[in-house]
């Protein structure tokens, strides 16, 4: 016997209503404790700044004061300890035409458009990887033309339209940490572009002063090689007539001749290495070597910084941009440590939908439906994928250290060898200004004597060669102290960090 239908009151359905409401409010409000609780769970390493060398001091030698040349550039150099470099540390040399020359390669240097488009790459995909942390809403709408056989219910066939429209939400929960460690990867790939990006500037920077020393040094050896051309010509002619006059051999007059033209030969590698910088000194500022405005620099326009800002030796791997950069990328690796970890405990995603479907479109909003559920991964047997991964994440943190090790160990070098070389070249280019000096002196006299008939032309060919050679190492020597002292600024990692990337976008 048929039990009786029940029929149940709006009351009853009402009642029903609310119990499935509050039990799906309890559901969520579980959910939304447990994530609570468990936010600032994150397996793996957390990242710690690897602490700076104990050491008070950049090289074994002692620093001092450098010696003193009575000449343009020749000034004493000191070192001041605990003090920092400006932002624009080569407006130290005191040329504006320099500090429009560096200006210019900062606006039209395609190293440095490159790494700026780098690090809004970085950035971007950093911005995008966040959401990861927050729900994600899609909007889905469809239309279907629809048959169904009926034979499954013994009805006719029929034939119908489907109209439907869902918003569905999607929410993971993060409880072991695999998107926030995935974040925290993105976020120190954006400070490694960012550091890049001042190494840029940096390296530029000094390559531009380096290579406008290297200009105003070549124009000066030009210069003194053809003052010897002129004196040699004016003995070739004193030469030429004395020979008339039957007062010295052909062979002297030939001698001449062939020292004067060896000397000239000289001249064109001189031109092409000073047409070489110039080029290079346009490549600099993003402009084709046709393009090429000429610079004109001159050894007498640049001041030698006298008082040379040394930073403390703590310090130097917090304004290093290579050294920065190498330490996020160990961070990098660190935060992939933890994805590869967090990758092996289960993963939670709770999704829901609600939306309207009707066959007609006219009723459409009156037929409403939802579903609200939940999805756990828990991975099981991969064989052994997923602890090979780990283990490989491990390995290459382990090569991040390492390389950020060896990068503090050549920052540290370059220093020493820096503050080597400025206090070696002062000693150096007082040498060649003795030497120059000397051979100057000599070759005035000899030309004299030569001019009376009281001395050999081998003797004044000797002068001649010494005075040239002297006079050009003095030129090397004098640009290296400039050259040098920018070497020195690079090595202790520039100005302001923050101020100089700022630059970029």
């Amino acid at each position: 016997m048929r039990k009786p239908t029940q029929h149940l009151s709006q009351v009853d359905i009402a009642h029903v209503r609310n119990r499935a409401a509050r039990s799906r409010a309890r559901f969520l409000c579980a959910v939304a404790v447990a994530s609570v609780a468990l936010a600032g769970c994150a397996v793996g390493p957390d990242f710690k700044q690897p602490a700076a060398p104990a050491t008070d001091r950049y090289s074994a030698n002692t620093l001092e004061t450098t010696v003193s040349i009575p000449v343009h550039g020749g000034e004493a150099q000191s070192f001041a300890s605990n003090a920092a470099l400006p932002q624009a540390w080569w407006t130290l040399f005191g040329s504006e035409k320099l500090n429009r020359l560096v200006d210019a390669a900062f606006a039209g240097s395609p190293g440095i458009e490159s790494a700026q488009a780098a690090l809004r790459n970085a950035r971007e995909v950093y911005l995008a990887d966040r959401s990861l942390l927050l729900p994600s809403f899609d909007l889905k709408a469809s239309a279907s033309r629809n048959k169904d056989s009926g034979a499954l219910y013994g009805a006719p066939s029929s034939l119908y339209n489907l109209y439907q429209a869902s918003v569905g939400v999607s929410y993971g929960l993060d409880i072991f940490g695999l998107s926030r460690r995935f974040i925290e990867s993105q976020s120190a790939l954006v400070e490694n572009q960012y550091y890049e990006l001042q190494a840029s500037y940096l390296t530029l920077a000094a390559n531009v002063v380096t290579s406008a020393v290297q200009e105003a040094s070549l124009r000066a050896q030009i210069t003194a090689t053809k003052d010897i051309l002129t004196a040699q010509e004016k003995e070739l002619k004193v030469t030429e007539r004395r020979h008339e006059l039957g007062a010295v051999a052909l062979s002297n007059v030939l001698s001449i001749r062939a020292d004067l033209a060896a000397t000239r030969a000289t001249l064109p590698p001189l031109e092409k290495q000073l047409d070489a910088t110039q080029n290079l000194l346009a490549v600099y500022q993003g402009q084709l070597p046709s393009e090429r405005q000429t610079t004109d620099f001159d050894l007498q326009e640049l001041a030698l910084p006298e008082q040379l800002p040394l930073s403390v030796p703590s310090e130097l791997v917090r304004r290093r941009p290579d050294v920065r950069a190498a330490e996020a990328l160990l961070h990098q690796a660190s935060a992939q440590v933890g994805v590869a970890t967090a990758d092996m405990f289960p993963q939670i995603t709770i999704s829901g939908q609600y939306g309207v479907q009707s066959r007609e479109t006219r009723g459409m909003f009156s037929n409403r439906f939802w579903n609200i559920g939940g999805d756990l991964t828990q991975p099981l047997f991969h064989f052994g994928e997923l602890a090979h991964k780990r283990r490989a994440a491990v390995a290459q943190y382990d090569q991040a250290a390492a390389s950020y090790r060896a990068t503090v160990l050549q920052a540290f070098q370059e220093v020493a060898d820096a503050l080597r070389a400025v206090q070696t070249d002062a000693q150096t280019l007082q040498a060649q200004y003795d030497a120059a000096s000397a051979a100057e002196s000599s070759l005035r006299l000899i030309e004299k004597q030569y001019e009376l008939g009281g001395t050999s032309y081998l003797e004044l060919l000797n002068a001649q060669d010494q005075y040239q050679s002297a006079q050009i190492k003095y030129l090397q020597a004098l640009a290296s102290r400039y050259q040098d002292t920018a070497a020195l600024f690079q090595a202790l990692g520039g100005g302001d960090a923050t101020a100089l990337a700022a630059r970029g976008p």
